[in-house]
């Protein structure tokens, strides 16, 4: 029987618009988390500069009091819910398959759903300064949250509950990832600390989510169908919403902070030419910080008289114990390593720097008498902006700056990078230092004015200033991208002569993310393989089908 030959099938290529949206692919929906939890920033970062300019001097300049009750809730916000979580679980999608040997996260749909839920949320967060705005904090205290009558409360409330969804979407595909497909040979205990890191802060976010999503659901039933959970007048009791939230709220700092730790621990070591020192030992202290995070939540109600003082000023001392073990990790991996401080490794240090004034910021605040003191005082303002703009925004730079090559095969300008660095680590500095004196002198938080003869002027002109210069380093960043991105892609695959697994793919990787995987015998595989003739045994590389793309 005679056959016709066929013509070579074409391939077919979706638009790039058309492709990007229904993508399933980890690397770009990380990709977008990323990009978009950037122009939340922004958001975020805009509104802190009329918060800023608007203190800068007494007297109301340029807001009124009602407006800026809902600035300052909506900055906050903006930088906890939709910037610094997802901007972290953008981060954790690239990266997180490719350091385990996956092919992709375990639920492709849910992941691409996870973002979509997310996006949804952050719009229905941000519209809600459309409609009357939502004078009622980040924290949405009951009887305020249930009785302020604007619309835009509705809106702040379902686009958490959307954000929250999305969360817990999010954690149980990084823990069936973490569990499921790691690569042959990765046991636990051999999994770079990233990924250790990523999935504590998955369990947390299981168990504190799902808490506040239902007390938001209740504040929603409060406010519009007369439920009377929070609401007084209705027989509710405005304290259980401080317990409901705070159960959240506190590990919620932890779910902030330790993917910061895991980018730092995947730093230091490359850039100190050493293994992190007590692997195992940080290891547990980042399972005991999971553990401890919900033992401690009520040292933010200290002066309700509804808790147990001993007991919640004891925990809080004690999860600082697991917290220095980190630093005691990170400075011992230093010593007597060859140190290169590149852009990575300079916001690395700056982290361990300025964090620490943070940690010692929440110390104080452990002690009963003193956090009577200062509660609801600029040096609450204080500590916790030094945990989660020189805590997890300097580990956010550092974790771009090192992985930009692995993403677009670009290394951003080194230069411009560490004069960045210097202007963005002055202007933190500058602007939440002096906010510690302006608490010891009694200067309450979320106030729109204050007296021109407190004695404030001139701290709060200096901090002002501070924010000005956090905002140049945020443009120079900016520029960075963007010149770098004009630029050919030749950073290689290994720039930084690192050592684990994203590394030894293509930058950008492919669909399929690896053609072989090397043997993995430790938590630094690459580091095995590059120097298997120094004393590390050469195994040969585990081949890896490349004849389908990533898992459907």
């Amino acid at each position: 029987m005679a056959s016709t030959p066929l013509p070579p099938a074409q391939s077919y290529r979706r638009a790039a618009v058309y492709d990007w949206i229904t993508t399933v692919d980890h690397k770009k929906i990380g990709i977008m988390y990323v990009v978009s939890s950037f122009v939340f920033f922004l958001i975020g970062g805009l509104l802190a500069l009329v918060i800023r300019t608007e203190l800068a001097a007494p007297g109301l300049q340029f807001v009124s009091e009602a407006t800026y009750n809902s600035i300052f809730g909506l900055h906050a916000i903006n930088m906890i819910f939709l910037f610094v979580m997802p901007m972290l679980t953008g981060l954790g999608n690239y990266i997180v398959p490719l350091q385990v040997g996956a092919a992709d996260m375990a639920f492709p749909r849910v992941n691409a759903l996870s973002f979509w839920v997310f996006i949804t949320g952050g719009l229905l967060i941000e519209s809600s300064f459309l409609f009357g705005g939502a004078p009622v904090g980040w924290t949405m205290y009951a009887p305020l949250s249930t009785q302020a009558p604007e619309t835009g409360v509705n809106l702040l409330v379902l686009g958490l509950i959307m954000t929250g969804i999305s969360s817990i979407l999010g954690a149980i595909n990084f823990l069936v990832t973490l569990f499921r497909l790691r690569a042959p040979g990765m046991g636990l205990l051999r999994m770079p600390m990233f990924c250790w890191t990523q999935l504590v802060t998955s369990v947390l976010l299981l168990f504190s989510i799902p808490v506040v999503t239902a007390g938001l659901i209740m504040i929603f039933i409060d406010r519009n169908y007369g439920g009377g959970f929070f609401e007084p007048s209705l027989g509710g009791n405005p304290i259980l919403w401080q317990h409901v939230f705070w159960f959240f709220g506190h590990p919620e700092v932890y779910i902030l902070i330790l993917p910061a730790f895991g980018i730092v621990s995947e730093i230091i070591p490359v850039f100190s030419r050493k293994p992190l020192f007590g692997y195992r030992a940080f290891v547990i202290a980042t399972a005991s910080i999971g553990a401890l995070g919900f033992t401690v939540w009520a040292h933010h109600m200290f002066t309700t008289g509804a808790v147990y003082l001993p007991f919640f000023s004891f925990f809080t001392f004690l999860i600082a114990v697991p917290t220095g073990i980190k630093f005691f990790n990170w400075l011992a991996t230093m010593w007597g390593g060859k140190l290169t401080f590149d852009t990575p490794m300079l916001y690395a240090c700056g982290f361990i720097a300025l964090f620490l004034i943070g940690g010692l910021d929440g110390a104080f605040l452990a002690v009963v008498p003193f956090d009577f003191m200062v509660q609801d005082t600029y040096w609450v303002v204080s500590h916790i902006h030094y945990v989660l703009v020189a805590g997890s925004l300097f580990a956010i730079l550092a974790a771009l700056f090192y992985w930009f090559p692995k993403m677009s095969g670009r290394k951003l300008d080194e230069r411009l990078g560490k004069a960045q660095f210097w202007l963005l680590f002055v202007g933190t500095n500058v602007t939440f230092f002096p906010q510690h004196m302006l608490g010891l002198d009694g200067m309450i938080r979320r106030i729109a004015d204050y007296s021109a003869n407190a004695g404030w002027t001139e701290l709060n002109f200096t901090s002002s200033v501070g924010a000005f210069m956090i905002a140049g380093a945020v443009l120079m960043f900016m520029w960075n991208v963007f010149a770098t991105m004009r630029g050919p892609a030749d950073a290689g695959d290994d720039p930084w002569d690192a050592n684990t697994l994203e590394w030894a793919t293509t930058s950008p990787p492919p669909v399929y993310n690896f053609d072989h995987l090397p043997p993995v015998r430790s938590e630094r595989p690459l580091f095995d393989l590059k120097h298997r003739d120094d004393g590390h045994a050469p195994v040969a590389a585990i081949s890896l089908s490349v004849t389908e793309g990533p898992v459907q």
